[in-house]
């Protein structure tokens, strides 16, 4: 196996860029990404050399593994109930792709498998303070909890659940294990095409039994990984959470959801934010409600939530007539956890984000400010509200059980047969 450190270790000065190629840089990347650079810059020119910590890098540059240098042991045929280690980040509350990982972790703990979950700190080997979250707020899950670093052993099957995941199970997995790969949205598309956009799209060559979660993924691993996934899993609505509450227990609905995640360019946090302001213009009698990541320095009144657990967003859906599910990637879980509760999501209309949401009641428009005002606007204009949201409730999916059980099968499958 190959690792790539050589040239991450430290960097040295360069020149200066011109300002032309700055502002391209800005343009391109957006303010988190172009005030990083900015910084990096400023040190280079007071003489600073760098390291690998200086940039967004998400795992140990000993971790990262080449495709085309791997050279994996042969996993045997397994019967009876398997170790099964699943390996992610330290999770945050209300991190929908670790909600959604775990539920396949239950599932597979429902089956009889013993399950681990090895977290990962590209700074650290210690995740003892890290326990306590994933215990907090994913209390049905049962597994033990463990570090990643130095190894991951003592396991029948691994599986990685993002891009840097993927090269830490390359790197560390120990002896013949079969590996597997839960792969949520094709993350190559979070980065400007460059490095990091390398090093995610490589992970699909790894030889691991790749599991796609939905048609988005599936088709762009083959349209621009050249990779056919080799199971591909529904998406599902958590309806045991997520759904319409009593008529009489609630004032009429009101008002616009939305969840702000300025750091994260494919959630359209500035799209967002724009189309809210021109919304306000036309219907300052209609509540805006902003859940997720804590914002400041908007021309409009909102009510700030912050964080939520998915009851209390099932409160607010429930109570406001649309909401902005924005995503330029794989589409948002919480466009069809609004429609669950009768809250209709204004969507960018895109080929990946319609592949695996076909709701009728879903408002798909252009990503322009204007339109995604317009959209706005028609859902809170509507004389038929209460009518509106049973239908949408009706259009989702139920639950996640099939999801559970085609990932289930599909590695119980990969195992017994050593394949």
């Amino acid at each position: 196996m190959t690792r790539l450190t050589t040239s991450l270790r430290e960097f040295t000065p360069m020149n200066n860029p011109r300002p032309g190629r700055v502002i391209e840089r800005l343009k391109r990347s957006g303010f988190s990404q172009f005030a990083r650079f900015s910084a990096f810059r400023l040190s280079q020119r007071m003489g600073a050399r760098f390291s690998w910590r200086d940039f967004d890098l998400p795992l140990r540059p000993s971790d990262l593994m080449e495709s085309g240098s791997l050279d994996l042991d042969h996993a045997p045929a397994l019967s009876g109930p398997l170790r099964i280690g699943w390996v992610c980040t330290a999770p945050g509350p209300g991190s929908g792709g670790h909600t959604t990982l775990f539920r396949m972790v239950k599932g597979l703990e429902e089956r009889g498998h013993s399950c681990t979950l090895f977290l990962y700190d590209h700074d650290s080997n210690d995740v003892s303070g890290r326990i306590a979250t994933v215990r907090r707020y994913w209390p049905e899950m049962e597994a033990d909890i463990r570090s990643a670093t130095p190894a991951i052993d003592g396991v029948d099957a691994v599986v990685a659940s993002s891009w840097a995941t993927a090269h830490v199970v390359a790197a560390l997995a120990r002896g013949p294990i079969h590996r597997f790969y839960f792969i949520q949205d094709y993350e190559p598309y979070f980065y400007p095409r460059g490095e990091l956009y390398s090093f995610a799209e490589d992970t699909y060559k790894f030889g691991f039994s790749n599991i796609a979660l939905g048609n988005m993924v599936a088709k762009r691993l083959q349209l621009e990984a050249q990779v056919k996934p080799d199971f591909t899993v529904p998406f599902g609505c958590d309806t045991d959470i997520y759904g319409l509450q009593g008529f009489g227990d609630r004032p009429p609905r009101n008002g616009v959801v939305f969840y702000a995640r300025p750091n994260a360019d494919r959630r359209g946090y500035l799209l967002g934010r724009l189309a809210i302001e021109l919304f306000h213009e036309r219907h300052p009698e209609q509540h805006i409600h902003v859940v997720g990541d804590t914002i400041s320095g908007w021309t409009v009144p909102t009510i700030n939530h912050g964080r939520l657990s998915p009851a209390e967003l099932n409160v607010l859906f429930n109570r406001s007539i649309t909401g902005i599910a924005m995503s330029f990637t794989n589409v948002s879980l919480s466009a069809e956890e609004m429609l669950a509760a009768g809250c209709l999501p204004v969507i960018n209309d895109s080929i990946m984000a319609r592949a695996d949401l076909t709701s009728e009641f879903a408002l798909w428009t252009p990503p322009a400010p204007k339109n995604v005002a317009d959209a706005l606007s028609r859902a809170v204009e509507r004389s038929d509200l209460e009518t509106n949201a049973r239908l949408a409730a009706l259009s989702v999916r139920r639950g996640w059980g099939e999801t559970q059980r085609q990932v289930a099968e599909a590695i119980e499958s990969v195992c017994n047969t050593g394949l």
